[in-house]
């Protein structure tokens, strides 16, 4: 499964990427994540259903304090290619 997300909410500035970094390494998908220009975050998440679901609801509420997830806009893409590994992108 492959998905897209746009996160929206207080995500930048907050170690919102390198959290969902360590939780897609945790939960063993593979992708990236990086910070938009308008404040967003988008995810590239390459993974089973399982993990995508796991990872969705754990997305939605951060354990970081400091984020707040607004909205998470999720669609598949089957044109996201196939990671090695998950890279937060700078």
């Amino acid at each position: 499964m492959k998905m897209h997300l746009n996160v929206t909410g207080r995500v930048q500035g907050v170690g919102f990427r390198y959290t969902t970094y360590q939780l897609a390494v945790e939960i063993g998908l593979t992708g990236t994540v990086k910070n938009e220009e308008d404040g967003s975050v988008t995810i590239e998440a390459v993974g089973t259903k399982e993990q995508m679901t796991e990872f969705l609801e754990k997305i939605k509420k951060p354990q970081n304090p400091f984020a707040k997830v607004s909205h998470v806009e999720q669609y598949e893409d089957p044109t996201i290619k196939d990671y090695d590994q998950f890279n937060v992108v700078y």
